[in-house]
């Protein structure tokens, strides 16, 4: 923290080059989640990636781009592209989110998008890890800048271990649809002359627990991160009332300037109790008509957006299983190489919500869904990730909850094709909610 404090000092004396600028110091390593849950300065951000390589745990706010109200995606491209302008850092990074439906009044503090330059972040990449600060010189008198920033670093506390995980005592549970309403939904979804028009509709719950006692975010998703060590973990606190974490298996995309992987991810089934279970399980997963019909249709979909936008959209033919903790899915790998000028907010506009879930076609699936469904989804199935120059990443935040005073908010959604079975698919979800039950409550 010396090392950073002599660099800001340096600073205020020097001609700035760019209105956004970043000092970054090398540090030793510590547990990056633990620290980030030690800490005072909001918003707090964390960031791991499904390949497990970088963790990164930011806090407070150099710039904050927040929409309550309806925003589209060419202002938003038009307002990044004009930040990215801004500066010359390779490392600055904007982390935040999309709800899945922008359309539609979102959750407070969180909104239809909002996308923050963190004031500090901390990255480990593989043993390695730095702390960045961010500064934001545009319009502001330097020294002000300065004393800013160094007053957000003297905030800074010193990593303390989670609070240790306990189980919650469940108060009350409400469904939202019920199952009643959800059978409903099912029927007229699957009924042949709706169905000949929108093949699938990603039908979702709101799963509500009133409990007893405090909430750590960070301790939960550092269990949940436990149970499922191959997702996207990931947590957005703007407050210390509300806290959206996710375990996500999904990526959205993963942008390497011009290189674009994706992929399509829809069928479920549950793991064996053994090997010869599992892999039975898997065989009969891959071998469903209904489960590989729906994937095929999201891989369709995928290539389809990316073919305008690309020299050239590539995708497995045939999927493969990808395997958590309580479930398997169906997994097709795609990539594409995208054409000169194509930005992040052109592949969000194509890819968000994919078909895995919203549903297909697009607009139909996503008026049933506003319509019928009955809650605001806010940020669940929503995109969330970074911007970046020269690499951006967003996830699917399935798998995810809404963690507020004496309340979680459980997520969890089903893809509804021809031939789905009401029963067979509330069950899903209870499966997919399975490890997150498991970790909060004492049943």
């Amino acid at each position: 923290m010396s090392e950073l404090k002599q660099k800001l000092a340096k600073l205020r004396h020097a001609p700035i080059a760019d209105p956004i600028l970043q000092l970054s110091v090398e540090a030793p390593s510590l547990p990056v989640l633990s620290w980030l849950a030690a800490q005072t300065l909001y918003p707090r951000i964390y960031w791991h990636g499904r390949d497990k390589v970088e963790e990164v745990a930011a806090i407070g706010a150099c710039k904050d781009f927040y929409f309550h109200d309806q925003i589209n995606d060419d202002d938003l491209a038009r307002l990044y592209q004009s930040q990215r302008n801004k500066s010359n850092g390779q490392d600055i990074r904007y982390y935040g989110g999309l709800a899945f439906d922008r359309t539609v009044e979102c959750w407070d503090e969180f909104g239809r998008a909002r996308f923050v330059l963190p004031r500090i972040e901390i990255r480990r990449h593989g043993n390695k890890l730095r702390i960045l600060l961010n500064l934001d010189f545009e319009g502001k008198d330097p020294s002000q800048e300065c004393d800013a920033a160094l007053a957000d670093l003297q905030q800074l506390q010193k990593p303390l271990p989670l609070t240790p995980p306990s189980k919650l005592s469940l108060m009350g549970r409400s469904d939202l649809p019920n199952y009643p309403r959800w059978q409903e939904l099912v029927e007229q979804v699957t009924q042949q002359q709706f169905n000949q028009a929108t093949p699938k509709v990603v039908l979702s719950r709101q799963t509500q627990l009133e409990v007893s006692g405090n909430i750590d975010p960070w301790t939960v998703l550092a269990c949940w991160q436990g149970r499922n060590p191959n997702s996207f973990q990931f947590g957005f606190q703007f407050s210390p009332e509300r806290a959206f974490i996710s375990c996500s298996p999904e990526r959205l995309y993963l942008r390497r300037q011009q290189e674009l992987y994706t992929e399509a991810l829809a069928g479920t089934t549950t793991r064996g109790l053994n090997t010869e279970e599992d892999n039975q399980l898997a065989k009969q997963l891959l071998e469903d008509t209904k489960n590989s019909h729906e994937n095929q249709l999201v891989r369709e979909h995928i290539v389809d957006s990316l073919s305008s936008l690309s020299q050239y959209v590539g995708a497995e033919e045939t999927p493969k299983i990808f395997k958590l903790n309580h479930i398997q899915h169906l997994h097709r790998a795609i990539r594409a190489q995208l054409h000169s000028g194509v930005n992040d907010f052109d592949l969000l506009k194509a890819l968000h919500p994919t078909p895995a879930v919203g549903g297909l076609p697009r607009q139909s699936a996503l008026s049933f869904i506003r319509q019928r469904e009955g809650y605001a989804r806010g940020w669940y199935a929503g995109a969330c990730g970074y911007l970046n120059h020269y690499e951006s990443e967003f996830s699917v935040a399935i798998r995810s909850a809404l963690i507020e005073p004496n309340r979680v908010n459980l997520f969890a959604g089903a893809g509804i094709v021809a031939g789905s079975d009401p029963q067979a698919e509330w069950q899903e979800l209870e499966n997919k909610l399975a490890t997150i039950l498991s970790i909060l409550i004492d049943f």
